[in-house]
């Protein structure tokens, strides 16, 4: 009998080949070790660079973050900027997430896996407006993420939390039905109970 074939192992990324993915895609092991100029995520097996943020979104993200840090409750914990493993080519790093960290861990952990989060927070900028209001949204509700966070800058300069449920039946979100959109102060129940003074995350 001949010798079985083996399927030879996929080439790690380097900083010279990034941009020219295989047909099937990066997976995360073939690019996890990249030092790149720029924070990014893999999207379907593509690197994506995440855009430059300014000094407001990096300020709510980490009020959001203090916040739900603060009112959390057994078991879960919070982080931001964290990557999560939805699949192998699928890499998002949400600006923060609530997850259960039971069972997983915590000195080896690269990514958060996605049936792990009870809550992903996405603050959106100019460059991001199409992934945190689309992309995104339909990615975590097909992985039956509970709940997410839209978080907008409207015109006046002002916050706005779209919040949404996941609806288990249809694997997408709807909006929370008490208070879909808050303005001022968001007060919540999910994933436990919060209360978050929006104005005072935008001043200084």
């Amino acid at each position: 009998m001949g010798a079985a074939m083996t399927t030879p192992e996929p080439a790690p990324a380097t900083e010279d080949t990034w941009f020219s993915p295989p047909a099937d895609g990066w997976t995360f092991d073939q690019v996890k070790h990249l030092e790149l100029p720029f924070d990014w995520e893999l999207v379907d097996g593509v690197i994506a660079a995440r855009g430059q943020t300014k000094v407001w979104h990096n300020h709510v993200r980490d009020g959001l973050r203090h916040a739900l840090e603060a009112a959390r409750s057994e078991p879960h914990a919070v982080v931001a900027q964290q990557c999560v493993m939805v699949d192998d080519r699928n890499v998002p790093k949400p600006d923060v997430i609530v997850f259960d960290p039971r069972k997983l861990n915590f000195f080896e952990l690269e990514c958060v896996p996605a049936e792990k989060l009870a809550l992903v927070v996405e603050v959106v900028s100019p460059g991001s407006r199409q992934h945190d209001r689309v992309r995104k949204p339909a990615l975590f509700a097909a992985n039956k993420v509970p709940c997410y966070w839209r978080v907008e800058l409207d015109r006046d300069r002002r916050l706005a939390v779209h919040e949404y449920w996941l609806n288990v039946d249809t694997r997408s979100y709807v909006s929370a039905p008490m208070h879909p959109v808050h303005h001022g102060k968001l007060i919540t129940e999910m994933p436990f109970p919060v209360e978050i003074d929006l104005d005072g995350l935008v001043g200084f």
